[in-house]
């Protein structure tokens, strides 16, 4: 183990544990959101539990977000305090927008919606929840074009003075199109995630017979919204694709372990390779397929992993350019398989629960746990699958891994701090899901009863 590997498992753990939280609350804010709006309208109580309950889980979701992504700001001084040098010109102006724009505004109008009901007018309340949600989803889109620019840099110069990436057009860089493929990515399964998890809680709820006026309608919203949204990540996928081939074609033959150049390319439904991973032994393909997948059309070619490895020699210089391909291939098949379970579920979830009694089926008893489940193993399959497959530059073209880390930490240190954030992190996961897990089971009676409404009474008690 040496600091660079160290500092690369450190900060994968923190941002796989903070991704576990960010879809949750950029879909789950739209639904309470609009669950509110609902009750406005028609002032019938069970939207008012509805917002009640789902509203619960979701101020839950984002506190612990936002605990463990205040973390991930501090390891770029930390551990990769080469990459901010270099990049801090470009990199750190979204983020401080969305800092100063996009978190303030929504913590600020989700504290207005936690404390104010009854204490402002219900417009300005409802309003403060929509403002919430989008604060949240704004958030996401600034610092997704922060990452699309290490995925695709533009809009810079390098300084040849100081060495160091400079900001030339902050309209390229905020319109950088491999950032917009993300975002409608991104955003589109935060509503997926969001929908599959009030379907298994409320299914969870149905098979008791519990509260069926409030997680029925939460269960065919869910469905609907679950239905559209897994297809939208499924064609924002499909682009994101296509654009890999135009801007990093190592990462597309890697996570399709396309060694030789291929034209037409195939689709691999399997490949298992030997030891040294650059050997196939046996394989199942689709003839053709990756040519649609990447050009829209059956015949264009797809380079290999060699071919591009010499031609990044050529370019770049001497190293290895190859990224972990049993990663890239195994976690793009995971995310994939369950990308589509995830369409063909919601559409059939919502058919059948368009008929009586639906919550009786043998099969319904199976929701409450794959439905929570399957979206979090396709997002963190998906966040590695974008990290690994750009190895081995943190910045791509530009800078590398191995040149970012910051050039005084001792494997002393890592080991103390990855320890410590492991041990913190489990903590909070216990905590996390034991709250989540009591709100859940408790249903909208609970919710009620520790209503937000009382917390300014509490507070004014305490004084």
């Amino acid at each position: 183990m040496n600091p660079i590997t160290l500092s690369r498992w450190q900060f994968g753990l923190t941002t796989i544990y903070h991704w576990l939280f960010v879809p949750l609350t950029l879909g789950l804010g739209w639904f309470v959101a609009y669950m509110q709006t609902r009750y406005y309208q028609t002032r019938d109580e069970n939207y008012k539990k509805m917002t009640k309950f789902w509203g619960k889980l979701y101020l839950i979701n984002f506190a612990i977000g936002v605990v463990t992504g205040i973390v991930q700001e501090f390891q770029f001084g930390m551990n990769w305090s080469e990459y901010s040098r270099f990049v801090g010109d470009i990199f750190g102006a979204p983020l401080a927008i969305e800092a100063l724009l996009a978190f303030f505004m929504e913590s600020t109008f989700l504290g207005v919606w936690i404390f104010g009901e009854g204490k402002v007018p219900e417009k300005v309340h409802l309003a403060a929840i929509w403002l919430a949600a989008i604060g949240s989803n704004l958030s996401a889109v600034w610092i997704l074009i922060a990452n699309g620019w290490m995925q695709h840099p533009v809009g810079y110069a390098i300084n040849e003075v100081t060495g160091r990436a400079e900001m030339t057009d902050f309209i390229a860089v905020i319109g950088n199109p491999k950032a917009w493929v993300f975002i409608w990515h991104t955003l589109a399964d935060g509503l997926a995630t969001a929908s599959f998890l009030i379907i298994g809680v409320s299914a969870w709820h149905l098979i008791r017979k519990q509260y069926t006026e409030v997680f029925k309608p939460s269960f065919q919203m869910a469905a609907l919204v679950g239905t559209i949204a897994s297809v939208f990540v499924f064609l924002g996928g499909h682009t994101m694709g296509q654009y890999m081939y135009e801007a990093q074609p190592m990462k597309l033959a890697a996570l399709e372990a396309i060694w030789e150049t291929e034209q037409p390319a195939s689709f691999s439904i399997i490949t298992i390779g030997d030891l040294t991973g650059r050997q196939e032994v046996w394989s199942l393909h689709v003839p053709y397929v990756m040519s649609f997948l990447a050009c829209n059309n059956f015949s264009c070619e797809v380079k290999g992993v060699d071919q591009l490895q010499t031609e990044y020699e050529a370019k770049y210089g001497p190293g290895n350019y190859i990224p972990l391909m049993v990663v890239t291939y195994w976690t793009f098949r995971i995310m994939m398989t369950i990308g589509f379970i995830m369409m063909a579920a919601a559409a059939w979830l919502l058919f059948a629960a368009r008929r009586a009694g639906y919550e009786n089926a043998k099969w319904f008893k199976f929701l409450p746990f794959w439905a929570i489940a399957l979206p979090y193993f396709a997002n963190v399959s998906g966040w590695v699958l974008t990290e690994m497959g750009r190895q081995p530059w943190i910045v791509f073209g530009l800078l590398k891994v191995q040149d970012a880390v910051s050039p005084n930490l001792t494997i002393l240190d890592l080991w103390i701090s990855l320890v410590g954030y492991t041990a913190v992190y489990g903590i909070l996961a216990a905590v996390m899901f034991g709250l989540m897990k009591k709100y859940a089971v408790a249903g909208p009676d609970a919710a009620m009863h520790e209503s937000v409404d009382v917390a300014p009474s509490l507070l004014g008690a305490q004084d």
